[in-house]
């Protein structure tokens, strides 16, 4: 016989009048069975909308579950981000249109990357590593990036969680502090999920967007190209470009990234430890969390995801971060500056080449919604300002040096072009040249240095003792 399901009444009594309401339900489950809601005072039940409309009511207690559920099963050791709830949220982005891939699609996919390699032969001198660009869904975008979003996010959330604990407790009644305890716990549990919901939205938002593994300028994938097939081809839409000329034309500009990072190879680490250390001296805006915190209105079923709204997290940058953002832009702009310069060389035959230069030019230095959200969260925008004059930079190194000596630019770190070199390009070989001469110059003196060659200097001698030091306090004249 089938069981009827569990109803919300104490020991299962079905009596209406001993029904539990939804206000006791949800904070019983959150601080446990022996919670009372009428030992508190009155003012505050009629603010956490006790009294509320019943429906309403239902609607912000399934929120919290969802939530409270998600904090729970998140171990305070486990990080500052609850990532399965991140996750979750981000499945719930894109989940709804993301198609397996047909192997029709597969197979044009495969034929434009072998085309776009041989191409790319002909305009770069770094060679392809032999990986074929992989072919994604959303969802396998999402788990190819995980580990990067991890490592450039976690530093974040860590802030976050110090500064929602320490918003919570500020805020909490008197009344229930007793009932708490040590909270540190819960609200770091908290802080991570609220985190993770917030950072799930944004991923989800950006799995629906980007067009392969390097479309934020970032090896998200590591050294593996590949292409989100059910995006590219939204991308082609209202373009009135032939769908095959876009693929391969995307295909271009993320091979010739992986061929960028693989073979530059203190590139990656570079950019992401840059991004990293930025987020690691993020100063959270405790104002935003404590306010947010004291107005939220739990009657208002919308009220929890406003709390996670878009900028509730957004850091306060220092002189510091300034400076860092503009070297990790100006070494975005570089990247992404070659990698438009040198599609641009493989893809002169492409028919509407210089019509999708432009499109992806404006793409990347707009963003879209997605990345907004990505930025809000982490205060960062991964978006190349200086992209054209990084582009001429490259062209005029083309012009000047050839494809060899413009790709031999990247060859150390300290010696890479600077914000004057993209206002002046014209000038950039003569600084280097005299960057280069005063570095040989110290290299000849410090060899010259340890191998002795520099005269000795003779020390002072005393006229009657040539031969020995002069000891302005000798045995004999103490007092000298």
């Amino acid at each position: 016989m089938a069981q009827n399901p569990p109803n919300n009444r104490p020991n299962g009594d079905d009596d209406d009048n001993n029904q539990q309401d939804p206000f006791s339900a949800m904070f019983g489950q959150l601080f446990g069975g022996g919670f009372d809601p009428n030992n508190l005072p009155p003012q505050l039940r009629d603010a956490l909308g006790a009294q509320g409309d019943p429906e309403a009511m239902q609607k912000m207690m399934q929120q919290a579950q969802a939530m409270m559920s998600a904090m729970m099963s998140n171990n305070a050791s486990s990080g500052p981000v609850n990532w399965k709830l991140a996750s979750d949220t981000a499945l719930q982005a894109y989940a709804s249109d993301d198609p397996a891939v047909s192997e029709s699609r597969q197979s044009a996919i495969s034929d434009a990357s072998n085309l776009a390699d041989l191409w790319l032969n002909n305009s770069t001198s770094f060679e392809s590593n032999g990986q074929v660009t992989e072919v994604w869904t959303r969802k396998r975008w999402y788990d190819k990036t995980l580990a990067t979003w991890k490592q450039v996010t976690e530093p974040v959330a860590e802030s976050v969680a110090t500064a929602i604990t320490s918003a919570m407790k500020e805020q909490i009644p008197e009344e229930m502090k007793g009932m708490l305890g040590n909270s540190d716990g819960m609200f770091r549990n908290l802080g991570a999920s609220m985190f993770g919901m917030q950072l799930g939205t944004a991923l989800g938002g950006l799995a629906t967007d980007v067009l392969g593994g390097t479309d934020i300028g970032l090896p998200l994938a590591g050294s593996t190209p590949g292409i989100i097939a059910t995006n590219v081809a939204k991308f082609g839409e209202g373009l009135e470009i032939p769908e095959q000329e876009v693929l391969l034309y995307a295909i271009l500009r993320e091979n010739a990234h992986a061929r960028l990072f693989n073979r530059v190879p203190w590139l990656s680490s570079k950019l992401i430890g840059a991004v990293e250390s930025y987020a690691r001296g993020i100063h959270i805006d405790m104002s935003r969390i404590e306010e947010a915190v004291r107005d939220i209105d739990p009657s208002n079923p919308e009220a929890l995801q406003s709390v996670l709204g878009e900028g509730l997290f957004t850091p306060q940058r220092t002189e510091q971060q300034e400076k860092a953002l503009e070297n990790l832009e100006l070494t975005l702009a570089l990247i992404e500056g070659w990698v438009d310069h040198v599609v641009s060389l493989a893809a002169a035959n492409l028919p509407f080449a210089e019509h999708l230069r432009e499109t992806m030019r404006r793409r990347r230095a707009s963003g879209g919604p997605a990345e907004s959200a990505f930025a809000s969260l982490v205060g960062l925008e991964l978006r190349p300002r200086r992209l054209r004059e990084a582009a001429a930079l490259w062209q005029h190194l083309h012009d000047e040096r050839g494809i060899d000596g413009r790709d031999a630019v990247w060859d150390h770190p300290d010696l890479m072009p600077t914000q004057e070199d993209l206002k002046d390009p014209t000038t950039f070989t003569q600084r280097r040249e005299l960057a280069a001469t005063e570095f040989d110059d110290f290299d000849a003196a410090l060899d010259k240095l340890l191998s002795g060659e520099f005269d000795n200097v003779e020390p002072t001698t005393d006229q009657e003792n040539p031969g020995e030091p002069t000891d302005p306090q000798s045995p004999e004249d103490p007092e000298k």
